[in-house]
């Protein structure tokens, strides 16, 4: 076994092992089905459903399913734990209408993307690699677990808040956030479909705003999602804000922004037009005028 591989290994255990902290943080106080607590079983569910879709995908090797599965835990286990806590209130219906939603358009993109291009390249040199491509999946359940706990906690929760002013401001944020992302997806899959811009850089409409102004969507929807889900928070619930943390992490600092920042200036970099589009255009935040 190479150092990649036990490296590998290592990091699927601290997955697990971080599941089940967050699971237990987010049981307190919440739902029990024959004695289990509601929370924790969707955190466990959001693991055994990646390692079920990574045996087949190992054996064909491809990484075809791996987006799709992830959008479909996020809907399954968000309308199982609706279906398994009695007296779900409006917050939580609502909370989880917002996930599918979300969940349903990111992964019905992603798929249709992968479909069209056939591969994703990221997965080429793990795919051959049981234990790196197994982490992959494990990493997947563990994102699935830590960007959903605070709507999975305002679900299965015994404390039940009416739809105060932090529902409202949360639902303001997160339809602007998704409305960006969505916009921001689509104005690039025109921009890529079309052959007159084969070889170039997006630099049109939010792109014109923003390097990445999907992910600065994806960021703002969360963050609607942690408002809304403040008032219900008790004890170590309070943990579950690790989500939208979480989710500024990875974009800012991991799988998001700097891979695609490095990727392009590889590709682009030192062209007159894309350094004066770097300089001008903020990575992230938008630029108001």
């Amino acid at each position: 076994m190479n150092e990649k591989s036990r490296k590998a290994i290592i990091s699927t255990a601290a997955a697990v092992a971080v599941a089940v902290l967050i699971g237990l943080a987010g049981s307190q106080g919440g739902s029990t089905v024959g004695g289990l607590p509601v929370f924790a079983l969707g955190v466990a569910a959001a693991f055994v459903i990646q390692w079920l879709v990574f045996i087949p995908s190992y054996k064909a090797q491809t990484e075809k399913f791996y987006d799709l599965t992830g959008a479909l835990t996020y809907i399954s286990i968000t309308v199982f734990l609706v279906l398994a806590s009695p007296g779900v209130d409006a917050r939580g219906m609502l909370l989880a209408a917002m996930v599918v939603l979300w969940a349903a358009r990111l992964g019905s993109f992603l798929f249709m993307r992968i479909s069209r291009h056939g591969k994703d390249d990221r997965f080429d040199e793990l795919k051959p690699d049981f234990a790196r491509f197994l982490n992959t999946w494990t990493i997947q359940g563990l994102w699935v677990v830590l960007t959903a706990a605070l709507v999975w906690v305002a679900i299965t929760s015994d404390r039940k808040v009416g739809l105060d002013w932090f529902f409202w401001l949360g639902l303001l944020v997160w339809a602007a956030g998704i409305t960006i992302e969505t916009v921001a997806d689509l104005q690039k899959t025109r921009f890529k479909n079309n052959p007159a811009n084969k070889g170039r850089f997006i630099s049109t409409g939010l792109w014109s705003k923003s390097r990445h102004p999907n992910y600065f969507g994806e960021i703002t929807l969360w963050l609607g999602v942690a408002i809304i889900a403040l008032p219900v928070l008790q004890g170590w619930q309070w943990a579950a804000l690790v989500s939208p943390v979480f989710v500024i992490l990875l974009l800012t600092k991991g799988s998001g922004v700097p891979p695609l920042e490095k990727k392009a200036d590889k590709t682009w970099g030192g062209q007159a037009d894309y350094e004066a589009y770097k300089r001008d255009t903020p990575v992230l935040v938008p630029k108001l005028k």
